[in-house]
């Protein structure tokens, strides 16, 4: 949270401007509009509803939780202006710890890209500590937990530890996006999943839209581990060397999208909060799944297959450094798709066998 609130302000201007870009777009297929990014908590959450032109169905918006979709409510809408928290108490009264998305329905058919809501609330930060005492140490050993589960631990260990105070102060509300990379090898799109890490995700964007990963190369290839699985490419040094990134940090978090084929995940130092710009495309969920909460995924491609694994082919020399390094020439952000039209994560079949280059000797 701390590096968070230092980069709040350069993120509302970039988010903003994206918010008055994705109006226009809404009017021709019927959409929810947020009129700003953050509402505290008990405030009005005003929003614009469009419906397409000469449209006689009926509008209604769901509110859906973002891992399960499952529907928490269902309201008739109009267009024009509306105020989520009048429609749907539950915002303030249950203060939601899960994020949410609010999706315009037309005659139950599912229109334009939803609302992503994610309730601001005190993060479940990680810290390394030594494995057998809990307490935090910096010893080359010591494990990276994060506080909810350290507490857990210690508790159960019968030692009195208090649970971590969660406060809840507002939303963030943005329309749901996907991430599209312009590779030398093609393009690949991720879906952007606020649902697994909302911080870790809303940090991505606010990198693309600023322009971030114009012109990077992928300068890290480990196409397999020493034992045959298929593991990373990485990419987000606009220095090209490994130890660049935006000049800020922002803390690990903990998430619930498995690492596997396709997902995104953020690269890190020893120090579990050193995360900023790197980032790898996981190769398979053999060779990536040990890294499950101990890094931050946080996407997940759902087209690009043969793109990333045409990368992962590139030869390397002996620090997995790439002879001729892949480059995303341009990153930007589009609209996601309605709930119903969403299309499954890649998968490494779609793209056919992968067989590794062999390193440069």
């Amino acid at each position: 949270m701390r590096h968070l609130n230092t980069i709040n302000r350069h993120h509302l201007l970039s988010l903003m401007m994206l918010l008055l870009l994705m109006g226009t777009a809404a009017q021709a297929t019927g959409q929810i509009v947020p009129d700003r990014l953050y509402y505290g908590v008990g405030q009005r959450v005003v929003v614009l509803v469009t419906t397409p032109e000469n449209s006689i169905a009926e509008p209604t918006i769901k509110l859906h939780d973002a891992r399960t979709l499952e529907v928490l409510a269902s309201v008739p809408a109009a267009d024009g202006r509306a105020d989520l928290a009048s429609l749907f108490p539950l915002l303030w009264t249950e203060k939601p710890e899960q994020v949410m998305l609010a999706q315009l329905y037309l005659d139950n058919r599912a229109h334009g890209a939803p609302l992503v809501l994610q309730p601001l609330v005190t993060p479940n930060t990680a810290t390394r500590v030594d494995e057998g005492t809990l307490r935090v140490s910096e010893d080359d050993k010591a494990i990276v937990i994060f506080e909810d589960d350290r507490r857990s631990s210690l508790a159960a260990q019968g030692q009195p530890e208090t649970e971590r105070e969660v406060a809840f102060s507002g939303l963030r509300v943005y329309v749901e996006q996907e991430a599209v990379f312009k590779t030398s090898a093609g393009e690949i799109v991720f879906r952007l999943r606020p649902d697994a890490a909302p911080n870790t995700a809303y940090n991505f964007m606010h990198l693309v839209q600023g322009g971030f990963y114009t012109n990077i190369i992928f300068h890290r290839i480990v196409a397999t581990l020493s034992d045959g699985r298929p593991f990373v490419i990485q990419v987000g040094d606009p220095s090209g060397t490994g130890s660049g990134g935006p000049g800020y940090m922002i803390d690990l978090e903990k998430s619930t999208l498995p690492h596997d084929f396709g997902v995104l995940s953020m690269a890190r130092a020893a120090d579990p909060n050193t995360n900023g710009s790197q980032v790898f495309v996981c190769l398979s969920k053999e060779g990536t799944s040990f890294l499950d909460g101990r890094y931050t995924s946080f996407t997940q491609a759902v087209s690009g297959a043969d793109a990333i694994l045409k990368i992962a082919r590139v030869p390397v020399d002996v620090n997995d450094r790439p002879l001729d390094p892949p480059m995303i020439e341009r990153a930007y952000l589009r609209d996601a798709p309605p709930i119903s039209e969403r299309v499954k994560p890649v998968t490494r079949e779609d793209a056919g066998a992968f067989t590794p280059p062999e390193p440069d000797r």
